[in-house]
């Protein structure tokens, strides 16, 4: 049940006072007094009051100078105030309503009036009350969305940020939290490819830079969804040349065979656009790498310039693999095939001597899926 209305009396003459407390107590007010005009405003800022009932004439200050400060100050400047005067009616009425009063009574008080004026003014109160409670909260709730739209709009730029090296679904994982950071420093176990154009330098040579241009950019779109497709990772594009990473920074499942359908699927969607560049003059083919082992991943570059890096061996197996693939061939190492031998239809290249390993690689072609 919610408390009773608070009612401040002020008056000097304690029988006067002592008349309007019992009135009001007695329809159920919670009543405070006040003897004199600066007792009363103490006692607004004390109990706070949801109504005065101001007498005019006091000694230490008038009913008209106490209503003046009760609106000069933010804290009560909507403070219901009714004025009570044995005073002429009109000529004290027009100074009241100057000083900012609300309502006025005539002593002596009919009881009746009195609790129809305090009821009136304090619903208004009520509804006062009511729109400022509401306009608090709407401040509230105004103050939370625009830190949401700041926290959503920085959401938005790192994930734009993000999706310039990983697919859409890991730079939104990395955004809500689901996933770490993917620039800090670790060491983890990844599968590896390259891929790059066979014959693309010698057609630069001869090709106009728009026509070059046009090839990339239809290769680009053409692995661009391949990736996405397969859950990888792009660590970098070179021109023709691309590397890119499996089960970083989001766990890939049998990644090795994930990046052995991905190149089959590349093969196949290259094939059809070399046709095209055949047609118009462009002899152009391609070659894929793939090793699997572990890598130290992070950031690489420099203040206001860093990257997602990956650095190991693996990486450099993939590359020689890659370069030592014919046109058509996706090379994979050792480890990859022991991972995917059941599934996919393998031939043996035997052992390959590649720049910067210390050992020949025993080296596996895909050509196709197993039935």
């Amino acid at each position: 049940m919610s408390e009773a209305p608070c009612l401040l009396v002020v008056d000097d003459i304690p029988a006067n006072v002592r008349v309007l407390a019992d009135m009001l107590s007695f329809s159920g007010y919670r009543v405070v007094t006040a003897s004199g005009g600066r007792e009363g405003l103490a006692k607004i800022v004390s109990d706070k009051p949801d109504l005065v009932l101001l007498d005019v004439m006091m000694p230490d200050m008038n009913g008209y100078e106490v209503c003046r400060a009760i609106r000069a100050d933010p804290a009560s400047s909507m403070l219901p105030v009714v004025m009570v005067t044995a005073l002429d009616a009109g000529e004290e009425r027009v100074k009241g309503i100057e000083a900012g009063a609300d309502d006025f009574l005539t002593k002596p008080v009919n009881r009746h009036e009195l609790l129809a004026r305090v009821k009136s003014l304090l619903r208004v109160k009520t509804y006062h009350d009511t729109i400022e409670s509401q306009r608090e909260e709407l401040k509230s709730l105004n103050a939370g969305l625009e830190a949401r739209v700041a926290e959503q709009v920085g959401q938005i730029e790192r994930l734009a940020r993000l999706k310039r090296f990983l697919t859409p679904k890991v730079a939104e994982l990395i955004v809500s939290g689901e996933i770490g950071d993917p620039l800090k420093t670790r060491r983890c176990e990844v599968t590896v490819m390259f891929i790059d154009l066979r014959g693309f330098t010698a057609f630069t040579e001869t090709a106009e830079p728009e026509e070059v241009m046009g090839v990339l950019r239809e290769y680009h779109a053409a692995l661009g969804t391949i990736i996405t497709a397969h859950d990888g990772t792009v660590e970098h594009f070179a021109g023709d040349g691309v590397m890119v990473v499996f089960n970083d920074p989001m766990p890939v499942e049998q990644h090795e065979l994930k990046a052995v359908q991905m190149g089959l699927a590349v093969r196949e969607a290259v094939g059809n656009l070399a046709v095209g560049w055949n047609k118009r003059g462009h002899d152009l083919g391609f070659g894929v790498g793939i090793a699997q082992g572990f890598a130290t991943i992070g950031a690489i570059g420099f203040e206001g310039r860093r990257d997602y890096g990956t650095i190991g061996t693996v990486c450099n197996t993939a590359a020689r693999l890659c370069g030592e693939a014919k046109s058509g061939q996706i090379l994979i190492s050792q480890r990859v095939y022991t991972r995917v031998e059941d599934s996919v239809a393998l031939e043996a290249v035997g052992e390959l001597t590649l720049k910067g390993l210390s050992r020949p690689l025993a080296a596996y072609n895909v050509t196709g899926v197993k039935p």
